[in-house]
């Protein structure tokens, strides 16, 4: 065959295109089971972290995550629980449905100040996706720690939600008022706290449409929980 016609150039890149398309789909194959595995290993590290858990170095996550989550369960809005895997949740699209039609997912960790109740939350920020988890005491009001993650906000401004002196704001914050009503936890401006007894942290110097997501983040997140919170807190004082 002639090596400068047009037929040899498109038999040579179609065959060179296959090869190279075969080749990239058995990589992405077998690297795939290993992909999932750090994406699900992420996931656990971030349940953890909200729960006030760090692996040291070299210490396995999915061991540490087996030996403190005692449970993984999804919800309802009526506090009931329902068939299905937690960790397969897809947190971003249950919150685009109404509070009654959500699956929501809990997860029970024994820590060394006793079993904390540990929930997703998901919202958009100023440039993207923002999340995390909130864990709670057993009272199902009082968080006592959160961890939240961002997709692209801005280095030094919104990006601040990341780092613990903002997540640290959130522990011993109730957020339920002193009638049971939810209130959740507002982030606000230094100078402009609430006045009425709702819990609050700081917001963002400079962050302030990333500060306005997580503030509307946890109060759509965590509503739909409100009939599984009170269940725990009936189980407290039960057993008083």
């Amino acid at each position: 065959m002639n090596r400068q016609s047009n037929t040899y150039t498109i038999i040579y890149a179609t065959v060179l295109v296959l090869l190279v398309g075969v080749g990239l789909s058995v990589v992405y194959q077998a690297l795939r089971p290993k992909q999932e595995e750090n994406i699900a290993n992420d996931i656990k590290r971030q349940i953890l972290a909200s729960a006030l858990i760090v692996p040291s170095e070299g210490e396995n996550i999915g061991d540490l995550y087996n030996e403190h989550i005692k449970k993984a369960v999804i919800v309802n809005s009526k506090g009931e629980e329902v068939d299905g895997n937690a960790l397969e949740v897809n947190v971003s699209e249950e919150v685009k449905k109404p509070a009654a039609e959500r699956l929501l997912p809990v997860f029970e960790c024994e820590t060394s100040a006793g079993m904390k109740y540990i929930v997703p939350v998901y919202g958009a920020g100023l440039w993207g996706p923002i999340w995390g988890y909130v864990a709670f005491d057993a009272n199902g009001n009082t968080i006592y720690g959160a961890y939240f993650a961002h997709q692209g906000e801005t280095p030094g401004l919104g990006a601040e939600i990341e780092k613990p002196k903002f997540q640290e704001q959130f522990q011993n914050k109730d957020i339920f008022a002193a009638d049971g009503k939810f209130q959740s936890v507002k982030v606000v401006k230094k100078g402009q706290e609430p006045g009425n007894g709702e819990a609050y942290v700081h917001a963002i110097s400079g962050g302030t449409i990333t500060s306005q997501g997580v503030s509307k983040m946890l109060e759509n997140s965590l509503e739909p929980y409100t009939e599984y919170f009170k269940t725990l807190n009936e189980g407290k004082e039960a057993t008083k």
